[in-house]
């Protein structure tokens, strides 16, 4: 019995890590346009390139389709009756699979909207708290990419102090990390033009 749940545990974390590689801006570019999005634009293959591209409609899907993609993992963790610290790891895994995408070589997206469709699922007071984080610093630094990922890196903090537990947190941390790490070069093009 043990193994047979360990082994539902290991091909669910597969399938999280290979739903979080379906890189929807690349799929609605190819699909609705025949276009490369990695080559257009930015070159990223997330919601915002995709809108610069193909206009509204592409920023608006890709935008569902990535916030769907964990939303869908962690639900589903959940309906298996999974642990929380499983569900999580799935949560980790989708991500992983959005930024480094077996199926485009590892070069995926940013994973902003992903990270919130999971939290949202996983503990929606956390995302409330993230939300209210997000508005306090975009009030002091004008800028919505530094006030999100300030934000996304107060939520394993703000999960402890609604859940005081321990194993998720410590789980939270690496994700909400990543999808900080992977805005770098944003981060400091932004720090750049406030100087």
């Amino acid at each position: 019995m043990i193994i047979q749940m360990e082994f539902q545990w290991v091909l669910y974390l597969i399938v999280s890590y290979l739903v979080g590689g379906l890189m929807t801006g690349f799929l609605v570019a190819k699909l609705f346009k025949g276009h490369d999005l990695r080559v257009m634009g930015s070159g990223n293959i997330g919601a915002r390139n995709a809108g610069r591209v193909l206009g509204p409609s592409g920023f608006v899907l890709t935008l569902a389709g990535d916030i769907i993609k964990a939303a869908a993992v962690v639900w589903a963790g959940i309906e298996l009756g999974f642990p929380e610290h499983i569900q999580l790891l799935g949560f980790l895994a989708v991500i992983m699979g959005h930024l480094y995408p077996v199926f485009l070589r590892f070069h995926g997206g940013k994973g902003v909207a992903s990270f919130i469709g999971g939290l949202i699922v996983f503990n929606w007071l956390s995302a409330v708290l993230v939300g209210v984080a997000f508005l306090l610093f975009y009030s002091i630094k004008r800028s919505l990419t530094v006030a999100g990922l300030f934000a996304f890196t107060l939520s394993p903090f703000f999960y402890w102090l609604l859940e005081k537990q321990w194993i998720e947190t410590l789980i939270l941390i690496p994700i909400s990390l990543m999808v900080v790490y992977v805005q770098k070069d944003d981060i400091k093009e932004r720090i750049m033009i406030r100087e």
